[in-house]
């Protein structure tokens, strides 16, 4: 079986450059997903993450999520749960404003220490994105502009746990989807796995590792690389034994953010076959695939270019 890829970028600015540069782009064009070591956010600040966490989760949210568990009888279900997902979330937005200042039951520190953490996410983010620039041709900073929008791009945190499961047959931790915004960064529990991604019709680990992020691409670098790179399905299942941590922080393009795909990456004949992935405005996407998350993304991507045409349509009626 192929091996996940782990990428380090310990010296991607030094002789190893190409190499990196090649395992990113394999990475991306067959994965969808892939792990980084030595991506320069330190250590103690990822253990420092992972122990407030972990402790906000036991003191403010366990108890939440087994009244909310025996509130719906899911401890005894007995037929597959199709509607609801087996996780304890809070939502965290960092960009184009913070509401971490906001949020009741935080202590300070930990909004602290979360900040920190969001800003070096970002920074990363943008890293990466240059590097997928650089393997795509694109001159340096263009999917940082594509996202940018009026004001930038948003900016978001998901904190999950996902408790021990008595029916992980019956429920799962998260049912699959692609993610629909740019880049997507996750700090995930290195003991308790569940994390896995569809790969050639069959489900893969994407394996817990110590302080590793792990990467993946969301619909929106589909469509700017015309699906040279794809989003990929993953899920979350849900275990018997452990609760597994889980921060995933999106970096989307902003609202107003009008996405189309590069271009220099529209090759002539994906023109003449129709084969060119739609132009639209973020926010448009996203009222759409806030309903259909959990089916397949085709039709969203169908729905949007009968978007498109309608607004050409307008634009020649009223020409």
């Amino acid at each position: 079986m192929e091996k996940f890829p782990v990428i380090s970028l310990e010296k991607v600015n030094g002789e190893e450059r190409k190499t990196i540069l090649e395992q990113i782009k394999d990475a991306c064009e067959n994965w969808g997903f892939f792990e980084l070591v030595n991506h320069g956010i330190p250590h103690e600040l990822l253990d420092t993450v992972e122990r407030m966490t972990k402790e906000h989760y036991r003191k403010c949210m366990e108890q939440r999520f087994k009244e909310l568990v025996a509130s719906k009888g899911l401890d005894a279900v007995q037929a597959e749960v199709n509607d609801m997902d087996w996780e304890s979330t809070f939502h965290l937005r960092h960009l184009p404003a913070s509401n971490i200042s906001e949020l009741p039951d935080l202590d300070d520190e930990y909004r602290k220490v979360m900040k920190e953490f969001a800003q070096r996410l970002e920074k990363l983010a943008e890293e990466v994105l240059d590097l997928l620039c650089e393997n795509l041709g694109l001159e340096k900073g263009y999917l940082k502009k594509a996202f940018y929008g009026s004001k930038g791009p948003n900016f978001g945190t998901k904190v999950s746990n996902y408790p021990p499961c008595p029916k992980p047959d019956l429920i799962k931790g998260l049912r699959a989807h692609t993610d629909a915004g740019g880049i997507i960064l996750l700090f995930q529990d290195d003991k308790v796995s569940g994390l896995q991604l569809l790969k050639d019709g069959q489900w893969i680990d994407v394996p817990p590792m110590r302080h590793s992020i792990v990467i993946n691409l969301g619909d929106q670098l589909e469509v700017i690389t015309n699906g040279k790179y794809k989003s990929v399905l993953h899920r979350v299942i849900a275990q018997t034994d452990g609760t597994r941590m889980s921060i995933a922080s999106f970096y989307n393009p902003g609202s107003d953010a009008v996405i189309y795909p590069a271009p220099n990456l529209v090759e002539k004949e994906a023109e003449e076959k129709n084969q060119v992935y739609p132009k639209f405005v973020f926010e448009d996407y996203m009222k759409l695939y806030t309903t259909v998350k959990f089916q397949a993304k085709e039709p969203r991507f169908e729905a949007m270019k009968e978007v498109e045409a309608a607004v050409k349509l307008g634009s020649i009626a009223t020409a």
